[in-house]
């Protein structure tokens, strides 16, 4: 099968790891990018599943106590520092 050169833009330190990790796996960038390819024409689309991050319920817990604090922060104790805030955490262990 002839061969053809293809030109793709990348993140340069995108590039610089996956070439790291596919020569720890044996293999160059092109033949990873050539096995990307043949699996996706085998399974006819992406050959991993894409999906967007979906936070679970102890994240979107703690972004809906963020956003209270946003709307009210009188509601909320203020440290004059972090040493401050970290005085007090200590002390109730």
């Amino acid at each position: 099968m002839a061969k053809v050169s293809t030109n793709i833009s990348l993140d340069a330190d995108l590039k610089h790891q996956s070439q790291e990790l596919f020569a720890d796996l044996g293999m160059d960038f092109t033949t990873a990018v050539t096995v990307f390819l043949k699996q996706a024409i085998k399974v006819q689309g992406i050959p991993f599943e894409i999906t967007r991050d979906i936070p679970n319920k102890e994240t979107i817990d703690a972004m809906n106590e963020f956003y209270e604090m946003q709307k009210h922060p009188e509601k909320y104790k203020r440290y004059s520092s972090f040493r401050d805030a970290m005085n007090e955490v200590l002390s109730d262990a």
